[in-house]
């Protein structure tokens, strides 16, 4: 069983590695995996109007004091290294605020770098020439560092606090914390920040490409299973616990020989863990709902407290990445908490903003989300915050900043849901079509349940973190479908169309959606896939964002789930616990409401909407095996006539 994991592992690592360590200039940003210029308007829409900031240059050096050592309060060591400032080669008098990053790759990864690599996996070399002490830490169980590794253990909370107050006493430090990191690592900055006290050392964080809800951005979509996603997470976690080590103790042969039986050991556990996990939740086990586990990791539930202890966040999301769901739902959530309302709430017409939450989500994927150039950004939040310059970050009176896939620009906005997006109710009409017009007279149309889907979709790519269309540079020489025209997806038993009339004038689509299912099925469960395209004139079918559904798992959570003042569904946030899954009554009329990840795209006039409804998505999504005896051989029946697709429209 393990043989099957590690050759996941070496392949899948070699092509996270790769990524991981590519250079993008900096104030640059990835369209696509593609590097496009980032425009000087979203870095002053980050400021009040009509105030510039201008980067320091490069001042200093950059030295590195190695795999120092950190006691924690159980005894368990972990280890760090220390970049700081130095001029002529020694260390510069300071004192520095101090930048901390906490990864589970293994520190040594891009830990050899003298100059920026403009990526937020760590170190940072871009800051410490500009007057910052970094400091990279291993998580425990993972690296150098000792102890057994789990995923966002919450023992890491505490790990992460004690590594904050450690920073705070490095020699020539002003006594004042940063927290800075992608993925994995900015998910790590959440969760810390909420396990210190107020009045800490830390200051700020900038968390990129984090999560909101682990369970309903990642590890399922709708309760199915992501084993796409799993998969190259074992070969990222792995294999650059592989490489990292290695590539320290190229430098320091000594370090490598007296880590070795750790990091060896470390391997064998992540084997281990991962095996385990991957089974439990496949099976069906506690891991496949949405219970304790999860609720316990849930970057969601520490949110209230991060704004109760004072620490500003700048948040990178990507509209293509892994956290697609979860980086607008941080950013309304803080932007809440600040408000004194629900987390959990969509931001009201007329609650106050404030400049110190943000969200820049840009045309990423996660492993160009995480490698992208955020360097000038970065050091203008941290000399804000860190250093008290007047850089007017936090008087922004548009704090959300969102990449509109159709304009191929950014927008600036207040608050999420966007105030300028209306819902707008799309009917699933005969003939395939989508109409604002409801169906006089109540038809049916046939889907079966498919096993396996066409792979030839966007979903290949982002669920793999963007891993093939970084690595070729171009998403069509490696990942088909992805940038393109997918209509070779839309067809066959299992998916059918529906699709506008070509529209009279453009009109964005922004934010959450629904869509509302409603169908009978030959079996004791159901699986949905609902895929929103662009269409233009010529056929070309550009796909936008998509949702999934496990049938058994419909029941709707009260608070969590967003209505427009009519009582339409807007956000449809399921509980997926184990205590509200009901079977799907075989013949019976059951309705259905699929959460579809949110997106900002223009539509322009002339082209069409697409929904494409279907019973798979392969590689992507997988049904726990006790589901998939519950789905084998369905039939299903969609009523044209009730089914629909709530749209946030602004024109």
């Amino acid at each position: 069983m393990r043989r099957r994991p590690l050759a996941v592992l070496t392949v899948t690592s070699l092509t996270a590695a790769a990524a991981l360590g590519a250079s993008t200039p900096a104030g640059a940003r990835s369209q696509n995996g593609i590097a496009t210029p980032i425009p000087a308007s979203v870095l002053r829409a980050s400021a009040a109007p009509g105030h510039h900031w201008t980067p320091d240059r490069a001042r200093f050096g950059v030295g590195k004091d190695g795999d120092r050592s950190i006691r924690m309060s159980d005894g368990t060591v972990l280890r760090a290294d220390v970049y700081y400032p130095t001029t002529n080669g020694k260390p510069a008098r300071g004192p520095f605020p101090v930048v901390l990053t906490m990864t589970p790759y293994g520190k040594g990864v891009l830990g050899n770098s003298s100059s920026s690599a403009g990526d937020q996996t760590g170190p940072s070399p871009y800051l410490v020439e500009r007057g910052f002490i970094d400091v990279v830490a291993d998580v425990r169980g993972t690296g150098a560092s000792q102890g057994e590794f789990g995923l966002f253990d919450p023992r890491q909370d505490q790990d992460g606090a004690a590594l904050v107050r450690w920073a705070a006493h490095r020699p020539r430090s002003t006594g004042k914390v940063g927290l800075y990191g992608a993925s994995y690592l900015g998910i790590d900055q959440l969760l810390t920040a909420a396990a210190l006290p107020k009045g800490s050392p830390l200051k700020a964080i900038f968390p990129v490409v984090p999560g909101n809800d682990l369970y309903k951005d990642t590890a399922t979509m709708g309760g199915l299973v992501d084993v796409e996603f799993d998969a190259f997470y074992l070969g990222l976690t792995g294999g650059l616990n592989t490489v990292g080590p290695l590539a320290e103790g190229l430098q320091n042969p000594a370090t490598l020989m007296s880590n070795l039986p750790a990091e060896v050991a470390h391997l064998k556990d992540l084997a281990d863990f991962d095996a385990k996990f991957t089974a439990t939740t496949l099976s069906g086990g506690p891991s496949a709902y949405d219970g304790t586990y999860w609720h316990r990791r849930n970057p969601v539930n520490v949110l209230k407290k991060i704004v109760a202890n004072g620490i500003p966040a700048y948040l990178v999301g990507g509209e293509y990445d892994l956290f697609q769901r979860g980086e607008p739902l941080d950013f309304s959530g803080l932007q809440n908490a600040w408000a004194g309302r629900s987390v959990t709430a969509p931001m009201s017409a007329s609650q106050p903003v404030t400049g110190r939450y943000q969200l820049l989500d840009g045309p990423f994927t996660h492993l160009s989300g995480s490698t992208a150039a955020l360097d000038p950004l970065m050091l203008e939040w941290f000399d804000t915050w860190l250093k008290g310059r007047h850089t007017y970050m936090a008087q922004t009176p548009t704090p959300l900043h969102y990449f509109d896939l159709g304009a191929n620009r950014y927008t600036a906005h207040q608050r999420y849901p966007f105030a300028n997006a209306h819902p707008t109710r799309y009917w699933f009409g005969p003939n395939k079509t989508l109409t604002r017009t409801r169906p006089a007279r109540p038809t049916s149309t046939t889907l079966v349940w498919s096993p396996v889907g066409n792979p030839c979709g966007r979903p290949t790519d982002q669920w793999s973190a963007g891993a093939p269309s970084l690595a070729t540079g171009y998403v069509h020489a490696g990942a088909p479908c992805v940038d393109g025209n997918d209509t070779g997806g839309q067809q066959g038993p299992d998916r059918t169309t529906f699709t506008t009339a070509p529209l009279a004038r453009k009109a964005t689509i922004a934010g959450p959606i629904d869509v509302t299912v409603n169908a009978t099925a030959t079996t004791t469960d159901t699986e949905w896939v609902a895929e929103v395209e662009d269409i233009a004139p010529d056929g070309t079918s550009t796909p936008l964002t998509e949702g999934a559904l496990l049938g058994s798992l419909r029941h709707l959570a009260r608070h969590g789930t967003w209505r427009s003042r009519d009582g339409q569904i807007l956000l449809p946030d399921h509980t997926y616990a184990k205590r509200d899954a009901r079977p799907v009554v075989p013949g019976k009329l059951t309705r259905y409401d699929l959460e579809v990840f949110p997106t900002y795209a223009t539509i322009a006039k002339g082209h069409r909407i697409r929904v494409t409804l279907a019973t798979a998505d392969t590689p992507h999504l997988a049904p726990t095996v006790p589901a998939l005896a519950n789905l084998a051989g369905g039939v299903y029946q969609v009523r044209i006539g009730s089914s629909a697709i709530e749209l946030p429209l602004a024109h």
